[in-house]
């Protein structure tokens, strides 16, 4: 008769559970920075001011924000949000969701992307991302600035499809591509020593420090992305601002050589690193804010869809 007796099988040959890879919806990315921007626009407004600033305008940062404050009230460190809000949906939505897409299509539960394939994916993410976003970054710096400028020059734009139409109307479509190479270079850059280097920081945190993927491994892990990238970007930046703030007679002959030769001979090397301080105090918040929040989207769609913590990977 054969026997009923139940096998014992060693525990150390039974199968762990597989490892469940989530697929996480494309726009989690830009709905994060949407957060992120709305909490940290007045320090991107004092930044771009800083960049821009003219004969007898304060220098510093403090001093920036209480000239903001005294002339358009408190209100005007919010001028340009809309076209923040817009240069978030189409900027950055394209770059995280590229980004996470490509990554998870090159990675396995087990064996995620090393930093040199995250780099090359974060760079291609980036270049598509700051072609889509650049009329938004337009209009965001031109808003910004606005305020900064002589009555007779301001452009007044209401909100930001206000915006585009008066662009495309007195400039022609082309203006809402002005800046779009060092815009777009700068997108790489950013994409690159942002999201690359945060998720290269968390797998340290997680795996060579023993830290929990929790609140504390999230915020540690975009702190370092953000300063990283604030000093990745800060020469592009600075490039940019100066494009794209121009008005079209400060920029009609001005080649991108002849606008990098005329600030190194003004203001020396240091014009590289201009408002490097408040570039950092804005995106080191900016960055940790749309990491947490962009990991708190993640934390929720797992919990609607059922999928347990312990059996998920991002």
């Amino acid at each position: 008769m054969a026997s009923t007796a139940k096998l014992d099988i060693p525990q150390s040959r039974v199968a762990p559970a597989p490892v469940k890879k989530v697929h996480y919806p494309f726009w989690f990315g830009g709905s994060a920075s949407c957060f992120a921007a709305a909490v940290t626009h007045p320090l991107d407004l004092v930044k771009v001011r800083l960049q821009t600033r003219g004969t007898g305008a304060p220098s510093s940062m403090l001093g920036t924000f209480g000239h903001v404050i005294k002339n358009d009230g408190f209100l005007g460190l919010y001028s340009g949000l809309s076209a923040a809000m817009l240069r978030q949906i189409t900027y950055s939505t394209t770059r995280f969701g590229i980004y996470e897409e490509l990554k998870s299509r090159f990675s396995t539960p087990d064996s995620p992307p090393g930093l040199l394939a995250l780099v090359g994916i974060a760079c291609a993410s980036g270049f598509i991302g700051g072609i889509a976003g650049n009329p938004a970054d337009v209009l965001n710096v031109r808003m910004q600035s606005d305020a900064a400028l002589p009555p007779d020059q301001r452009r007044n734009y209401r909100h930001a499809f206000h915006g585009l139409v008066q662009m495309t109307r007195t400039e022609g479509p082309a203006s809402l591509f002005r800046g779009v190479w060092p815009n777009s270079t700068r997108a790489v850059l950013m994409t690159a020593s942002q999201l690359a280097s945060y998720d290269t920081f968390k797998r340290i945190c997680i795996q060579k420090l023993g830290m929990s993927d929790n609140l504390g491994t999230h915020f540690s892990a975009s702190l370092m992305a953000g300063f990283v990238a604030t000093t990745v970007c800060s020469p592009v930046d600075v490039i940019k601002t100066r494009v794209m703030s121009a008005t079209p007679a400060e920029s009609r002959g001005h080649s991108l050589l002849g606008l990098l030769r005329d600030i190194y001979c003004k203001e020396g090397f240091t014009w590289a690193f201009r408002g490097w301080v408040p570039s950092f105090i804005r995106l080191g918040p900016h960055t940790i804010a749309t990491f947490i929040f962009l990991e708190e989207h993640k934390k929720l769609y797992r919990f609607l869809k059922g999928i347990p913590e312990e059996k998920c990977k991002a």
